[in-house]
């Protein structure tokens, strides 16, 4: 008879052995937002709070079909999960941003 599986707590840390990315690492992030003058250079901003060698150089934009949106790919270099989770939760909470996956 097998064990019941251990429901998993996200607050609580992963040990690195059993992550799934390996540190450091280049790593992209997709965020979507209305479109809007300001919302690149306020994401980069943002993403380089988390990430100092961050810049614009490494942003992708892409307009959607019916120029409502705007997707932005961001690649940074990931130092840490707490690195990552804390660009995620400041990416989330940004009124100017839609989804970020």
């Amino acid at each position: 008879m097998t064990e019941p599986t251990k429901p998993i707590n996200l607050n609580d840390p992963i040990d690195p052995a059993e992550s799934l990315i390996e540190y450091p690492s280049d790593f992209p992030i997709k965020i979507m937002g209305a479109m809007h003058d300001e919302f690149a250079a306020t994401i980069v901003d943002l993403v380089a709070l988390h990430d100092p060698e961050f810049h614009a150089g490494k942003l992708e934009t892409r307009p959607s079909s019916g120029g409502n949106y705007l997707a932005l790919t961001v690649t940074i270099r990931a130092t840490s999960r707490e690195q990552l989770d804390n660009l995620y939760r400041a990416l989330s909470s940004h009124p100017m941003v839609k989804v970020v996956l």
